[in-house]
């Protein structure tokens, strides 16, 4: 069988018997075609028992490319998958990614901003327009809830509830959980309900809860623009994404007490091993804390 009926196999199998996400059926899509294409211009026409060197010289090509640690390792768990479904098959009878070991990741701390930072940049919006009522209640969920950037500009209007407090939300793989949102978010997603939407819409429907131009939702791009301009103006020099907001709702929350589970569903991790990389940031901030404030730090 010619390499790409192999793969075809392959990703029907994880749709059918697997079930997995669409999400994932594509970036195991995406990985396989990607080591197709350097087979094929590598001349090697068939998948074999003997491919750990094409699989070493692959990741080796990968690098060289720019991909980091962490996107070479999605690629070699990907391969063993392959190669794993290959063997029980029994269309090879040896797997030559068993011994190809991932790249070396370490703990990735993510980029934090603190309980202050935090405050001072939420202050920048202003409020008398239209767009800074739009902004404000954006940046404010985005902290409240931990959310993804993806997650809060996919929000539907019927995906919040003021009264009750919380956001629907729907993560990776479709995965619907509550968050609650507390009350400074809801003050001022309500008003930017009350004024600021309405008035950006004008004539235009929207489904969406943010909305830019002629109804239509706001894009990440568009999104990461407005955050680095408001952290520009609130005086922070630290490199701030999105996704910052979320690394600082989980690490202040474990840092204040929370428990690692209750983190864990709030944020919408499956595996509570991905929450805990949060434990050494808490960890990591304490004690830099005690180094500088306490008399034998």
């Amino acid at each position: 069988m010619t390499p790409d009926t192999l793969v075809d196999r392959f990703i029907n199998y994880l749709m059918v018997e697997k079930g997995l996400s669409a999400n994932t059926i594509e970036s195991y899509s995406l990985d396989l075609a990607r080591y197709l294409d350097f087979l094929k211009k590598s001349g090697i026409n068939e998948i074999s028992d003997e491919d750990t060197s094409h699989i070493l010289k692959h990741l080796i090509a990968l690098r060289k490319e720019g991909l980091n640690a962490r996107s070479r390792a999605r690629h070699l768990v990907t391969l063993r998958g392959f190669y794993k479904f290959l063997v029980q098959e029994k269309i090879i009878t040896h797997d030559p990614a068993q011994m190809v070991d991932l790249p070396k990741l370490g703990l990735k701390l993510p980029d934090l901003l603190s309980v202050e930072e935090i405050q001072e940049l939420l202050k920048i919006p202003d409020l008398t327009t239209l767009r800074g009522q739009r902004d404000a209640a954006m940046l404010e969920l985005l902290y409240a809830a931990g959310l993804r950037v993806s997650e809060l500009l996919q929000l539907k209007i019927q995906d919040i509830n003021l009264e009750a407090g919380f956001v629907r939300v729907f993560g990776k793989g479709s995965k619907e959980r509550i968050v609650p949102i507390g009350n400074f978010a809801r003050e001022k997603v309500r008003d930017y309900l009350t004024y600021g939407r309405p008035f950006l819409l004008k004539t235009y429907q929207s489904r969406y809860l943010f909305v830019a131009r002629a109804g239509k939702p706001m894009t990440r791009q568009g999104f990461w623009k407005l955050v680095k301009q408001y952290a520009s103006k609130a005086g922070l020099h630290k490199k701030i994404t999105p996704h910052s907001f979320r690394h600082s709702f989980a690490s202040h929350l474990l840092e204040a007490g929370a428990d690692l589970r209750s983190v864990q569903l709030m944020l919408g991790h499956v595996d509570i091993s991905t929450t805990q990389i949060y434990t050494h940031v808490a960890k990591e901030q304490l004690q830099k804390l005690h180094e500088k404030y306490h008399p034998r730090g």
